[in-house]
């Protein structure tokens, strides 16, 4: 198996997914330029379809198929359009450190609050 040459970035995008018999709705999981992860519907490996999005339609063929998802490969890597804009956000959003918040420590250096015995 060849690895993938693009990472995949975790995101929630709900979409339809259409073929000339059916549409469905999904939500796309993980994205790359190359290909994604479609929750919530599956379609017969080697089935082609389209991917409805905020207005604009990615084409795409089914590479693996479970019960309730499957993985698409796009024959033309995103460049541009809502999907690519949505990746681009969701990757910016991933490298972006977060603020350091340090934990308070109570009594014996165990954190204070949350579960668990009462601190007066």
């Amino acid at each position: 198996m060849q690895p993938r040459s693009r990472q995949r970035i975790a995101v929630d995008i709900p979409v339809v997914v259409t073929t000339v018999l059916d549409s469905q709705e999904g939500t796309i999981v993980d994205l790359s330029e190359g290909g994604a992860q479609i929750a919530g519907c599956g379609l017969p490996v080697r089935s082609q379809c389209q991917i409805d999005y905020d207005g604009h339609v990615v084409f795409g063929t089914v590479q693996w198929s479970e019960e309730d998802r499957m993985g698409i490969r796009f024959p033309y890597e995103l460049t541009d359009g809502p999907l690519f804009d949505r990746l681009e956000i969701a990757r910016a959003a991933r490298l972006t450190p977060t603020a350091f918040q340090p934990r308070a420590i109570g009594i014996r250096g165990m954190p204070s609050g949350g579960f668990g015995r009462r601190m007066t």
